[in-house]
């Protein structure tokens, strides 16, 4: 007796649908680069007119100023930039701020990169704990701990003092430094570090011989960042450092304007407010490709 093969023949195999790509709109796109051109226009006005506005009225009058705040001035007076250099004390405001925002920067960046690399390639307990303490003081509004920080300064005998005042710069910009940095160094390679520690290099040597120069373009970026908030603050310096003598530039600038009652040298303080800007943008034209570098190394990576 045959048997009967009732098995279906073999078919082709099941054709499995390719998935299914996103339809590309061209309007769309053209639409959000158009609001991000506009955003960007926006924001570039609202930065540069105001800095540009400040640089025209200084070689204004307290006539030009008030009756064609918008328009050109009339001549370009020196007479207010002579005045903010002589009489207000700029060029002894600025030294002080030099030396301040000197030693604290390189405090800041010391303290801050180290605290970054320990919290971001070594574990043990307490690691997320210690970091969110950090973090956490970016969100602390800094006027409501002066009353606190005074004490706390007058008590160690450091008030009216630049040390005093480097101090609290320093602990005032360790949270986003290290926030920062700390996210930089996790996307450094370990391998680099594993391969100095097999040849015997010590944690200390392994950090500043290995770790610093991969991080250089996050270092330099943190950097200005830290240069440019501390040369702008105002709260903290006329807290702790009441001596005229000991002045920083942002307090000489505030003094040109309240000292004079109901005659303020307007012109004047415009003039001192330029002296001020000038070395800020002087610097971060010189170190922009950095900043722009160090800010998207650590997100390419």
């Amino acid at each position: 007796m045959t048997q009967v093969d009732t098995t279906a023949p073999a078919g082709p195999p099941p054709r499995i649908a390719p998935p299914q790509r996103s339809r590309y709109v061209p309007g769309e796109r053209n639409v959000l680069t158009g609001l991000s051109h506009v955003a960007l226009v926006v924001w570039s006005v609202t930065v540069i007119v105001p800095i540009v506005w400040t640089f025209m009225s200084s070689f204004k009058t307290n006539t030009e100023i008030f009756n064609d705040p918008l328009g050109l001035p009339g001549a370009f007076r020196l007479d207010a930039w002579g005045r903010a250099w002589d009489t207000a004390r700029v060029p002894e405001y600025m030294l002080n701020t030099v030396v301040v925002v000197g030693f604290s920067t390189a405090g800041t960046m010391l303290f801050g990169s180290m605290a970054a690399y320990v919290l971001a390639r070594f574990t043990f307990f307490g690691n997320r704990l210690i970091y969110f303490m950090f973090v956490s003081g970016m969100v602390f509004p800094v006027f409501l701990a002066l009353v606190p920080l005074f004490l706390v300064v007058r008590q160690l005998g450091l008030l009216d003092t630049y040390l005093g005042l480097i101090l609290v710069y320093i602990a005032y910009s360790l949270p986003f430094t290290i926030f920062f940095m700390a996210a930089f160094f996790r996307t450094l390679s370990t391998s680099v570090a594993e391969a100095a520690m097999i040849d015997g290099a010590s944690h200390t040597r392994t950090f500043f011989q290995v770790m610093v120069p991969m991080a250089k373009p996050g270092l330099i970026s943190i950097t200005i960042f830290n240069v440019l908030g501390q040369w702008n603050q105002y709260l903290l310096p006329i807290v702790l450092l009441p001596s005229q003598e000991k002045w920083v530039i942002t307090q000489g600038i505030a003094n040109i304007n309240t000292s004079a009652g109901y005659e303020v040298d307007w012109p004047g303080m415009f003039a001192a407010l330029s002296m001020a800007i000038v070395p800020m943008v002087v610097v971060y034209i010189i170190f922009q490709r950095q900043i722009q570098s160090g800010l998207t190394a650590g997100a390419v990576k």
